[in-house]
């Protein structure tokens, strides 16, 4: 059985680093290459521009979230080595950084600032993945750039598709009556989250769970379907997927939602996330 070689596309944080880690050391022999999205990439206004955009549609209750999930990984993702040194975890795998974890392992490895533009093309013709990956990545590729991988590609969404389709489907599943978290993974499509289902499971979790707690709860049981999902692609058993309907965006939070979460003592984030965020690189 001969493994389809993989073009594996991450926006690294909190919620998926563990998982896509053990992801990618588990299939190292298969991955031909890593796109790193650039969270800070000129086209989406930088830093500045997008948390800008964040304070005038969530207020500053959503920094808390922004800082534990995404600004704390990424700013001691530099000191990674210190830390797994003082920690004895130099060599663990899911405690080190992704690019300096694809070094090891010899894969190339990029950063991404436009997964459409010529220098993605260039990495599609060097190394001639058979299907694209996405694992927590905040990059829309085109219908262009999904041809270039001759099987298409798969997505994992920490969320039962096709509700709560977007960037923060926990936020939202935690604002229901009755939280309903789960995983899906699907086919890429053009249109957000909105490719044939091909698996999904339906988790439990503790009343007290955070959002990025159940993200990153999510993530790691989503690896295992997502291993599955490619196990069948590569002994030709993956079915087409079940196309779900296709239910309204749900962007990240604006006030009134997060209001509703307070009022209903549901958080995004708490000290035991924060810890984590912290312990990301110290952590096997």
């Amino acid at each position: 059985m001969t493994r389809p070689a993989i073009a594996l596309f991450v926006l690294e944080a909190l919620p998926n680093a563990r998982a896509v880690r053990r992801f990618v050391v588990e299939h190292a022999a298969e991955i031909a290459f890593v796109g790193l999205s650039n969270a800070e990439r000129p086209s989406s206004g930088g830093l500045v521009g997008q948390v800008k955009r964040h304070l005038a549609r969530s207020g500053p209750a959503i920094l808390p979230y922004l800082g534990v999930n995404f600004g704390l990984p990424d700013l001691l993702s530099p000191l990674s080595g210190l830390t797994r040194r003082l920690a004895g975890t130099r060599e663990v795998a899911t405690a080190t950084p992704l690019k300096d974890l694809c070094r090891q392992l010899g894969i190339p490895a990029f950063i991404v600032d436009d997964v459409n533009g010529p220098e993605m093309a260039a990495a599609f013709e060097a190394y001639a993945p058979d299907v694209i990956v996405t694992f927590h990545f905040d990059q829309i590729l085109s219908g262009a750039t999904l041809a270039l991988a001759p099987l298409g590609g798969l997505n994992l969404h920490p969320g039962l598709l096709p509700r709560h389709r977007g960037p923060v489907p926990t936020i939202h599943a935690l604002a229901e009556d009755e939280p309903a978290f789960g995983v899906t993974v699907h086919r890429l499509a053009v249109t957000i989250d909105t490719g044939a289902i091909l698996a999904q499971e339906t988790i439990g979790l503790p009343a007290d769970t955070t959002a990025t707690r159940a993200s990153v709860i999510l993530h790691e049981h989503g690896r295992v379907l997502l291993d599955g999902a490619l196990a069948q692609l590569a002994e030709g058993t993956l079915p087409v997927g079940d196309m779900p309907a296709t239910l309204p965006y749900c962007p990240f939070p604006d006030r009134a939602l997060l209001k509703r979460l307070r009022q209903r003592g549901r958080k995004l984030t708490d000290v035991r996330d924060l810890g984590q965020a912290l312990a990301l690189s110290a952590r096997g």
